[in-house]
């Protein structure tokens, strides 16, 4: 039987990706005690990369979809860190994220909501976090946002 999480997501028509791999000398994800620290997950869609500057050639609603694809990749991370059972992670401590964005873009929250929104809408209360939403000048390979989680496990 499905997970709560993978029932939410599917209600929506989402899935997880595969997790990603890291892209240099760090891993995925650690395990400290009971708390699950997930690098950062980058802005990557069903048609790969999603890049762009907020502010200049994306709109607000754009960087939300982008955060959005994030949140997917940070569960498809906790997944893989926990054996494929989401009912051993406890909740969603805090999020992390960075917005590639002009110097007078001043909505990153919103942008980063799109990651908040979703992790609320697929794990109801225990997806209510702590968060952080940054500038950047520029992401790694030009993406739009990258947003790092930390979640509890039981």
């Amino acid at each position: 039987m499905a997970h709560p999480i993978e029932e939410n997501l599917a209600a929506r028509g989402l899935s997880l990706p595969d997790a990603p791999a890291p892209a240099a000398n760090y891993v995925p994800y650690v395990i400290s005690g009971k708390q699950l620290f997930i690098s950062g997950q980058i802005s990557n869609g069903p048609d790969g990369l999603i890049c762009g500057k907020l502010g200049a050639d994306m709109t607000t609603e754009d960087g939300a979809r982008a955060a959005q694809a994030c949140a997917l990749a940070l569960l498809a991370q906790a997944k893989a860190a926990v054996g494929g059972d989401f009912s051993k992670v406890a909740r969603l401590v805090k999020l992390v994220g960075f917005v590639n964005s002009t110097a007078d873009f001043t909505e990153q929250p919103k942008v980063i909501n799109g990651a908040s929104d979703l992790m609320v809408e697929v794990m109801g209360e225990t997806g209510r976090h702590a968060r952080s939403a940054v500038s950047a000048a520029s992401l790694p390979l030009g993406v739009a946002v990258e947003i790092e989680a930390i979640f509890e496990l039981v």
